[in-house]
């Protein structure tokens, strides 16, 4: 029967599944009772295979998983002809359900777009979206319908590698980001050919692994974590994500993996995803490493009962499922429920009508394709610093040096399985192209060289030129998972080299391509210019032509804090006051006198050797030109009720010289509540580009409800009272163009 069923065309199927398909409920819809009709005459052994999910081995093993039917989905195999044989393998076979294929596509397939951290501070969803699509449309190519991403973790220790796979430290922004990324993987329609499926990780809380080591434990309480950690992925489930990745770490001592809490209660029943939800690596089976689990055969029992679907290459289930059911400790219908979910989501994509791999080479690095990661990456380079020496104005002699300057390979950033360095136009390639006379002295080979051997090469290259080029930054390998680290400053001899070519007397410009926010406080005085471009793809060398020579203004934001060193760490925008705020005119070290007496040095939450601010904060970023800010107004002061909406209206005008963008934010501040709430909040904001001399009327809307917190009893509300609201261009007090009142009745 249901070999029939996945032969027929999409229309016949429909008119099937409409007259019953095997489910006499006729409220159903035909999705459900399609899914019914396969799931209800399958074997438990034939169920229990859609849970398995095999990583690539040998192509005589996947085709034997797949004919036995215990193959539900498969990752790390590329191979067309692999791939059609597995396939052939499991429609030919009962239960005739084809394999979901997999694939890490996390900021592209072939063309490779910034990392999303880099992304995340184009404060452009569009941009994301669109880089997402193209991902999508390349990787489906190849027959890949599933990638795991986006991810939504909430990072604010940069110390912790996969901050980089992620849009930062702001639950808003990351809910903006993440849910536009869900929307160009998918498209309008999942079974649409160009589509794939995105998959919401790692859920909940991964980010916030104690000290920044990965796999760490973590300790959010429950209001934290409803008010912080899971709105991006209830704005995820919102946007249609079809699927849920739990994570590795334990919260409060259970991992999420075993968490009924979250995978059901919360998922599913508080937020009706009707997806299905996937472990990380081998995590069920990490749950025995946990101490929550005495053996596979408990970790599988605690990860299906929990709520989770497909477990990622422990076979936990493939090996102990059946068992479990057999003595009673697993309900057969709670198999049942997650093949129904993984079947569910295999219909939308469409596998049952096109199962088969297909290829089409002219998709990838496609002109609009590299054109697209072009423009993402000049809208993601934020300028942290400039004295007048960009853009470049008369420079005909370039000094380029650095270890970045030409590595095609680690410019890519991490988790790139699929980009090809061939493809990647660097630094030096792009400026020869751009006709710059340049002399390329790279004086360190890689990020961690720590050989000063050739730092008199590059002081004698930097006195005849006109000015000097540093990209540095790390290698992609030492960001990403499992790539913490617990020293954020440049790696090895880079501020040495910057402190050499600073003393030539030329003027210093200094590209940095990380992963992650560095430590780069005492690198700022040996540099006339800084652009942060994370790691920006295979456009980055083109990218950087353009900003420097002025042809494109920087108008990236900071999409985490940057803190003046690794100690300072967690240093995040939207803390709590305390009782004792530090007030910014507190006595730092090198003030305190001899034998002073013992006081308390101001009484309020700040270090001695940092004070209390980052060295660039949230939503920072310098352009070209300059912008005036006037005509503020708001629709009203007072408010009631979630459905009433803020609506704040001003005027921009590029006041400068060159064309250029600019971040207008919009943030609040709850002045009273029965929690103590953050300082403030990002609840808006709108990329505005304008011509030099251009006006634009501005208006940006924050509806009530996202004014709700998760109160006193964990449950939302949306409390009367006191609010502030002000218009910026970072998070930083310096930098409110406009602050009001208003009140909430």
């Amino acid at each position: 029967m249901i070999k029939d069923i996945i032969k027929l065309a999409p229309l016949a199927l429909i008119a099937l599944v409409a007259c019953g398909g095997g489910n006499s409920g006729g409220s159903l819809s035909a999705e459900d009772r399609f899914v019914d009709s396969v799931v209800n005459s399958m074997t438990l052994q034939q169920k229990i295979g859609q849970l398995n999910q095999v990583t690539a081995g040998s192509v005589e093993d996947m085709e034997k998983l797949a004919a036995q039917g215990m193959m539900g989905s498969i990752l790390n195999e590329s191979n067309l002809d692999n791939l059609h044989r597995i396939q052939k393998a499991a429609v030919e076979n009962p239960p005739h359900i084809p394999v979901l294929i997999s694939r890490d596509v996390i900021h592209g397939y072939k063309t490779i777009f910034p990392i999303p951290l880099g992304q995340a501070a184009s404060f452009d969803p569009e941009l994301v979206r669109n880089g997402s699509r193209i991902s999508a449309v390349e990787a489906a190519s190849d027959g890949i319908k599933w990638t795991f991403s986006p991810m939504l973790d909430i990072a604010r220790d940069p110390r912790w590698g996969r901050i980089a796979e992620g849009y930062g430290e702001d639950p808003f922004l990351t809910s903006i980001m993440g849910a536009a990324a869900v929307k160009g993987y998918q498209g309008d329609d999942l079974s649409d050919p160009t589509s794939i499926a995105a998959c919401a990780k790692h859920f909940v809380g991964y980010g916030a692994a104690t000290g920044g080591r990965d796999y760490n434990s973590t300790y959010i309480p429950m209001r934290l974590l409803r008010n912080v950690y899971l709105p991006p992925f209830r704005a995820a489930a919102q946007a249609g994500c079809a699927t849920y990745m739990s994570s590795f770490n334990d919260n409060d001592g259970v991992p999420s993996t075993g968490n009924k809490l979250i995978l059901t209660d919360i998922l599913r029943n508080e937020w009706g995803f009707k997806g299905f939800v996937v472990s990380d690596w081998f995590s069920v089976g990490e749950m025995i490493n946990h101490g929550f689990a005495a053996d596979m055969k408990d970790a599988a029992q605690k990860a299906i009962t929990a709520g989770l679907d497909m477990d990622m290459v422990a076979n936990a289930y493939k090996d102990y499922l059946e068992a479990l059911v057999s003595e009673g400790k697993v309900p057969e219908s709670q198999v049942t429920n997650a093949c129904k979910n993984i079947v569910r989501i295999k219909y939308r994509l469409g596998l049952f009508q096109n199962h088969y791999p297909t290829v089409s080479q002219e998709v990838k690095y496609a002109p609009e394709h590299l054109e697209a990661a072009l423009h993402t990456a000049e809208q993601s380079a934020v300028m942290l610093k400039n004295n007048g020496a960009l853009p470049l104005k008369n420079a005909k002699k370039i000094l380029l040096c650095g270890p970045l300057a030409d590595a095609p390979h680690d410019q890519l950033g991490t988790w790139v399985f699929d980009g090809e360095k061939s493809h990647t136009v660097t630094p030096l390639t792009a400026l020869k192209q751009a006709g710059y006379d340049v002399n390329y002295v790279p004086a360190l080979t890689y990020s961690r060289d720590n050989n000063t051997s050739k730092f008199a090469d590059a002081a004698r290259a930097a006195k005849s030129a006109d000015v000097v080029i540093f990209v540095g930054g790390e290698e992609s390998i030492l960001s990403g998972e499992a790539h913490c680290l617990s020293n954020l400053n440049l790696q090895g001899a880079q501020s040495a080299l910057l402190e050499t070519l600073h003393k030539a007397g030329k003027p210093v410009i200094c590209v940095i391509m990380a992963g992650r926010p560095l430590t780069i406080t005492d690198d700022i005085k040996n540099c006339d210019a800084i652009l942060y471009m994370f790691h920006p793809g295979t456009m980055g060398g083109n990218a950087l032509v353009n900003l420097v020579s002025g042809k494109v203004s920087p108008s990236g934001k900071l999409p985490a804090s940057f803190p003046k060193n690794a100690g300072q760490i967690p240093v995040y925008y939207n803390q709590n006051n305390t009782g004792r705020p530090a007030s910014g005119h507190e006595i730092l070290l090198d003030n305190i006198p001899a034998e002073a007496g013992q006081t308390s040095l101001g009484c309020t939450s700040y270090m001695l050797d940092t004070g209390f601010g980052p060295l660039y904060p949230f939503g920072y970023g310098l352009s070209y030109t300059t912008f005036d800010f006037s005509d503020f107004a708001i629709n009203k002061t007072e408010f009631a009720g979630e459905n009433d909406e803020i609506k704040i209206s001003f005027s921009v005008k590029n006041t400068g010289e060159y064309d250029g963008a600019e971040v207008a934010q919009i943030y609040v501040r709850d002045m009273v509540a029965s929690i103590t709430r953050p300082i403030k909040e990002l609840k808006g904001f709108k990329k505005v580009f304008l011509q030099k001399g251009e006006q634009q009327n501005v208006e940006i809307s924050v509806p009530l409800s996202a004014l709700k917190f998760y109160g006193l009893d964990d449950k939302e509300i949306l409390e009367k009272g006191a609010f502030e609201v002000w218009v910026a261009t970072s998070s930083a007090n310096e930098d409110i163009k406009w602050k009001t009142k208003i009140e909430v009745k």
